[in-house]
């Protein structure tokens, strides 16, 4: 890997970092902002950066490391600031760049890092960028973009499909060729086979490590290049087609990526990339959207040192559960790919339904995936709301947003459901999220649940969540120790974690059934109380009830 020049960060005037660590992100805990649906602070019912920073402590109270906020760049918003017309400035609806500075100042005084979401794949067809490259074949930008000829007979190149349904390649008339979108029509596919492109997007990094943020998000980190010779991809049998990066409706499960995404030549881009995080300190999530290899590929993209830092699969935002077997081999994959590297778990997220709902967990069962989530080895990203316990908002048609959901109605609900607004109190119809009519609908199941009744009951949720997250701050084996093999027996999950001169026994009952346990041998104390069940010292087996957790420590 190529070393940074050692001059130091390069920070704007009036930019306090917090101190520079380079281990900062292993084993932390990112919490996710959906922009439009956390805070409003205008009324105008879409959420912003100032309301951003209102709502910060909430999150330092969580005991969160780092917050990741979702696009807010400048864009016509077709599929929800995921589609960039400017990389270097906010978009109007959510503030300015001052305020920008202002969420990172604040984060920083709370002791919380900053993530942005980088979308580097694909822009706008708004992009000042593209709006040069189909100009014609031979300006400055023409090969910024994946651009082919037709076939004989005027069809598209190959066979590739969008994500968002249909063929993957647009017929621009102007060119007479057709240009490539993975996802919308309206997000062309950047070509980074081409230098230029990649030096473009590396000052684009630059430019918001000077202005004080610890790291990005990567979205889509394996859709960087396409095969260079536009290969067709391969036909996937039913029985081998999973639905966990687009809805089974969508044709796009009958293929085997092969050629569209995964290519060789992103791992020396995810190099370039990492040496400009070097001097800053910071640090990269990419996300891996890949249903048959996105173990194997995250492995390869976080493996080494030189690359990014960590990545999160879709293995956990699935439809079916993770039971105790599903999550033993996952981590059996994940060990064989390669030892050393390193995820970043998640149950939720923006572009998933809520796993509460997704796998229908009571109340008691959400709590025994929390314990889990906060024990095993790798980062963790948790999506707002999900401190409190939201279930997955229902949506109707006429009020839907994203294009995706309407485009799959009605097998495929989309989207919003995960994105509905933030419930803050029980002050108006908004639940606090806005003294206007929010974008979407604030769920009335959702109002109960709001943050400020949640903080005043130790029972409740949010409790849990603080009190789990504040565990796996206290003990640095569950930050970034080892994992032992993990062993599922029936719906019992166990593992020991060993760094930090400690060990932590972990047994979670993911079932609503009794089982019991062997302790294992030694001077084992009962840790994280308010988590799992009292074991006496003297114990060598423990009976767990339903969705109970056994957690144990003692010094290595």
């Amino acid at each position: 890997m190529q070393s940074s020049p050692q001059l130091g960060p390069d920070y704007l005037p009036g930019v306090t970092p917090l101190p520079i660590d380079p281990e900062w992100w292993r084993g932390a805990v990112i919490y996710q902002i959906y922009p439009r649906s956390y805070q409003d602070s205008d009324g105008d019912g879409i959420g912003d950066l100032a309301g951003i920073a209102q709502r910060l402590p909430h999150i330092a109270r969580l005991g969160a490391d780092a917050i990741w906020i979702s696009p807010f760049f400048t864009s016509p918003m077709k599929d929800f600031g995921y589609d960039v017309s400017d990389y270097c400035d906010v978009d109007p609806m959510f503030g300015t760049l001052a305020d920008f500075d202002r969420v990172v100042a604040v984060a920083h005084e709370l002791g919380l890092r900053v993530m942005i979401d980088l979308v580097l794949s694909h822009t706008s067809d708004r992009h000042p960028w593209f709006v040069e490259s189909r100009s014609s074949r031979d300006n400055a930008k023409s090969d910024w973009y994946v651009w082919a000829d037709p076939k004989p007979d005027g069809t598209p190149p190959n066979n590739w499909l969008s994500i968002f349904g249909g063929p993957a390649w647009h017929w621009h008339p102007g060119r007479e060729q057709y240009y490539l979108h993975n996802f919308l029509v309206s997000q062309p596919d950047l070509n980074l086979h081409a230098p230029a492109v990649q030096d473009a997007l590396l000052d684009v990094a630059r430019f918001w490590l000077a202005r004080g943020v610890d790291g990005f998000r990567l979205d889509t980190i394996n859709f960087y290049f396409a095969d260079r010779h536009l290969r067709d991809n391969p036909s996937l049998p039913r029985e081998l087609r999973n639905d966990s990066i687009a809805p089974s409706v969508n044709p796009y499960n009958h293929q085997l990526h092969l050629f569209s995404k995964n290519q060789p030549e992103n791992l020396e881009f995810l190099r370039r990339f990492r040496a400009e995080l070097v001097p800053y300190g910071a640090a990269a999530v990419g996300e891996v959207g890949d249903a048959q290899r996105g173990l194997e590929i995250m492995a390869e993209y976080t493996s080494g040192n030189d690359k990014v830092q960590m990545c999160y699969p879709f293995e956990l935002l699935q439809p079916s559960r993770a039971t105790a077997g599903f999550m033993a081999a996952a981590f059996d994959r994940l060990s064989r790919a390669a030892p050393d590297a390193w995820p970043c778990w998640s149950y939720s997220n923006h572009d998933t339904v809520r796993h509460i709902t997704r796998w229908n967990l009571s109340d008691a069962g959400a709590r025994a995936y929390t314990n889990l989530l906060m024990c095993l080895r790798g980062s963790v990203c948790l999506y707002q709301g999900e401190e409190l316990g939201l279930p997955e908002a229902d949506v109707a048609f006429e009020d839907l947003q994203d294009p995706y959901g309407i485009a799959f109605w009605p097998e495929f609900k989309g989207r919003d459901g995960a994105r509905t607004p933030m419930v803050w109190d029980v002050s108006n119809q908004a639940a606090g999220f806005s003294t206007g009519k929010p974008w979407l609908p604030v769920s009335p199941v959702h109002q109960p649940l709001a943050a400020a009744a949640q903080e005043q009951d130790d029972a409740s949720m949010l409790a849990h969540y603080q009190r789990a997250l504040a565990f796996r701050r206290r003990h640095p084996a569950l930050r970034s120790g080892a994992q032992s093999p993990m062993i599922a027996t029936g719906n019992v999950v166990q593992f020991v974690r060993i760094g930090g001169g400690e060990q932590v026994f972990v047994s979670v009952n993911l079932g609503d059934g009794s089982a019991t346990v062997a302790v294992p041998q030694g001077s084992w104390r009962v840790a994280g109380q308010g988590l799992g069940i009292d074991v006496s010292e003297d114990a060598t087996e423990v009976t767990l009830g339903p969705w109970q957790s056994c957690i144990l420590v003692k010094p290595d």
